[in-house]
């Protein structure tokens, strides 16, 4: 293995290792190679090794064992492996799901409740000290900015950390190509706003965040629904069925770790989606709430790197990753930022001046790529565990995806087993999940959930089993009496 570069080296030795596995050389339950015996034989450093069995401890192939070695874990059943999903719907439909999600949060974020339905990171896991040291010192340091009114296009300080981010995902944006907003959802809603008007329709990936639902809702939107595939996101060839037969004013997708799909579009796609969009001059909402939540080595390219007229609008949110109470997100709307400032200045005029500056403080010097190593390992163990979960307790026929990001599963019941049904007798025995009614303008999701992976303890392993047996009791309800069918 001569020759190799340092930064390379041990992504190849995690790649010979997981041919092995899937060639079924080493099988669920056998022991791999020890660090010193593998550095030996391929002649690299022990450090070398331990970098590559965490990238497969992370990816749900491998499992360390106290004082015995690295041990191939069982996986769950890959999403290829069940049938695919309904078919989207070609025409645009009015969205309806506003009350339902609202009522899912409201009980989801209840401390009653185990809380398996609301996408919320794990509150163990985030800065929240540090985060309020920081808040502290930049309202000591400079008290008349902390109470003054932001300035759009918002903070100069966060804007020029988001735009280094952004390089990682590909993207060479300037500081003032950003606009800061209260929030991802803001940042949705503005975008909707500048680009459409009551009646138009937009192209959504199918499945999709709930969030971005209500904000077409709300606008008074019609969607056509584009199928997205399990792993590679939204299928290129629906999406141009859409655009041909249309007049769609936006498409909007998650391409890096679709929320509730976990699916990661491959750059090529990315690449094909962006020309495509451009021959139309079709704008592209891009919602890049987790993308940096992966759980292998390198965040994935951003579709916004491949933008060369200005059509794709890139947004995110430090919510779902660092601090969901500080509401603090941004947009990168391409041509089109005049209007959303103008929009923005409207709205909410402004983001919240002293939380902007303490999550810059925090980008620049409060250690957040390692704060973030350490938790996409806790997420991507998390997953794998709820996964493991899920296939144990849940009735024949369920599948569940494999996402290589974030920390959301989807999961496949069998068809007689009504998710919104699940979701009131789960509720009842203590626990939320999110019914996959709410993930299309048309529920068309009925027999999936999406469970929240953030967190795993015992009380969660308890609430999983609760949750299968009554699906497996509604397994066996004839349709007839009242289940729905897709």
């Amino acid at each position: 293995m001569k020759g190799m570069t340092g930064s390379t080296l041990y992504e190849v030795v995690a790649q010979r290792v997981t041919r092995l596995i899937d060639s079924g050389a080493y099988r669920v339950g056998d022991r791999v190679p020890s660090v010193r015996a593998l550095s030996t034989e391929l002649k690299v450093s022990i450090t070398t090794v331990l970098e590559a069995y965490r990238i497969l401890e992370n990816r749900g192939l491998i499992e360390p064992r106290p004082q015995s070695g690295y041990y191939v874990r069982p996986r769950p059943p890959q999403p290829a492996d069940a049938p695919p999903p309904p078919r989207a719907p070609v025409e645009p439909t009015p969205v309806n799901v506003i009350d339902l999600s609202l009522r899912l949060v409201r009980e989801g974020l209840d401390p009653r409740y185990v809380s398996l339905g609301v996408a919320y990171p794990n509150p163990d896991l985030l800065p929240s000290e540090k985060l309020s040291r920081l808040l502290a010192a930049a309202s000591r340091r400079s008290p008349r900015m902390a109470t003054a009114l932001d300035v759009l296009p918002g903070c100069p300080a966060l804007r020029v950390q988001i735009a280094r981010r952004a390089l990682l995902g590909g993207c060479t944006l300037s500081p003032d190509e950003f606009v800061t907003t209260c929030g991802a959802q803001e940042a949705i809603s503005l975008t909707l706003r500048a680009l459409c008007r009551p009646g138009d329709t937009v192209a959504v990936e199918s499945p999709i965040f709930f969030g971005i639902l209500q904000a077409i809702e709300l606008q008074g939107l019609r969607a056509v629904e584009i199928d997205a595939d399990p792993k590679e996101g939204m299928r290129m060839e629906a999406l141009r069925a859409a655009l041909r037969r249309h007049r769609v004013k936006l498409v909007v997708a998650i391409p890096s770790f679709n929320n509730p799909l976990g699916s990661c579009m491959p750059d090529e796609k990315r690449r094909e989606l962006a020309r495509m969009l451009a021959s139309r001059d079709v704008p592209f909402l891009e919602d890049d709430m987790v993308g940096e939540l992966h759980h292998g080595t390198t965040r994935p390219r951003m579709v916004k790197s491949y933008d060369t007229r200005g059509l794709v609008l890139a947004c995110g949110s430090f919510s779902k990753v660092l601090a969901p109470g500080y509401r603090v997100g941004w947009l990168a709307p391409g041509r089109f930022q005049r209007e959303i400032q103008r929009l923005k200045a409207m709205s909410t005029i402004a983001t919240s001046t002293p939380v902007q500056m303490a999550i810059a403080e925090f980008l620049d010097h409060g250690g957040y790529d390692r704060y973030l190593r350490h938790v996409r390992r806790v997420y991507a163990a998390n997953i794998h565990a709820l996964a493991r979960a899920v296939v144990r307790s849940f009735p024949t026929g369920t599948s569940v995806s494999w996402p290589a990001g974030g920390y959301v599963l989807w999961v496949r019941m069998p068809p007689g087993v009504d998710a919104l049904l699940l979701y009131e007798r789960a509720l009842r025995a203590g626990a939320t999940i999110a019914p996959g009614h709410i993930f299309s303008p048309r529920q068309r999701f009925r027999h999936f959930v999406r469970l929240n992976a953030s967190t795993w303890s015992p009380e969660v392993d308890a609430a999983i089993a609760t949750i299968g047996r009554i699906a497996g009791e509604l397994a066996r309800i004839p349709a007839a009496r009242g289940t729905h069918r897709t």
